[in-house]
């Protein structure tokens, strides 16, 4: 008996396979004519780019953002208007407005006061003129720079006698700045007692204390290269010139009224102005050779 024969469906072109459960949408796609899924249709949400779309698709982000965003602004504003208060942003302005000709006189006069006649600060309008202008001026960049420059050559020193640590550097360093604020406040506290009215203000004081840095270099650097012998003479040097420089410019400050009226006051007050000169002048010296002596071998 001939074997029945079963009639296969012959698919036509452009007709799907009736065995197939899915369209096959790859072959059309890869010719480049099939239509690309639009989104927005059957199982594709919707996407909106509009501002307000965005915010109703996840308005708990988009609040909390503005709201950070407003009280980064109200944060930045308030800072602005009390930088003052806390941080003299203005007047260490001034302190700093030096050029390479203020630098080269000033170091001068650091280590050779002795000639310099004219100790006035200058002013115009009520107001100092800036340093850059007037070599009396007390600055924030020269005693900056050789604070800086002190604990670099203070490492130097401790390497080259196999000393030198991270720790004791940092303790050298701590050690001056605690020195400096020491120095700061105790003068403070003597200028309050004595109650001297005085337009010496605190970044003045440190600004004047932070010159004797610029005497500890030479001393350590001359004591590298020529021991204890050079080191004692330029030490010595610059510890007279600071003195010096100090009697004559905290004179006018603290010493004002009879500077001014040119004769010498005997009153109990003024002698306690004279004594107050004279120790912050002379206590320029003592730390000069406390915080170098130790340095040189």
């Amino acid at each position: 008996m001939p074997a029945s024969k079963r009639r296969v469906p012959v698919s036509q072109p452009g007709m799907a396979d009736p065995h197939q459960l899915f369209d096959d949408t790859s072959s059309a796609q890869s010719r480049g004519y099939g239509a690309q899924r639009v989104p927005g249709g059957l199982g594709y949400p919707a996407a909106s780019t509009s501002p307000q779309g965005a915010f109703l698709a996840d308005p708990v982000s988009n609040m909390a953002m503005a709201y950070g965003s407003s009280l980064a602004a109200q944060g930045k504003e308030l800072v602005d208007k009390n930088i003052d208060r806390f941080i003299p942003v203005t007047k260490l302005k001034y302190y700093f407005a030096v050029d390479t000709m203020y630098v080269g006189k000033k170091l001068g006069l650091l280590v050779f006061p002795y000639l310099h006649q004219d100790w006035e600060v200058q002013y115009q309008q009520d107001t100092p003129v800036a340093p850059r202008f007037d070599v009396n001026a007390p600055d924030l960049y020269i005693p900056a720079m050789a604070f800086i420059t002190y604990v670099l050559v203070a490492g130097l020193a401790l390497g080259t006698q196999d000393r030198f640590s991270p720790d004791l550097l940092g303790l050298q360093a701590s050690s001056a700045l605690a020195w400096l604020t020491l120095e700061v406040l105790a003068i403070l506290l003597s200028l309050y007692l004595v109650t001297v009215n005085t337009d010496l203000s605190t970044i003045d004081l440190v600004a004047f204390l932070g010159y004797k840095y610029v005497g500890m270099i030479g001393g350590v650097l001359m004591g590298l290269l020529f021991g204890k012998i050079g080191y004692y003479l330029v030490l010595g040097w610059c510890c007279v010139s600071i003195f010096v420089f100090m009697i004559r410019t905290l004179r006018l400050k603290i010493l004002a009224e009879a500077a001014a009226e040119g004769i010498p006051v005997r009153g109990a007050r003024n002698q306690l102005r004279m004594y107050l000169t004279m120790a912050v002048a002379a206590a320029q010296p003592l730390l000069m050779y406390w915080l170098t002596f130790h340095l040189v071998r």
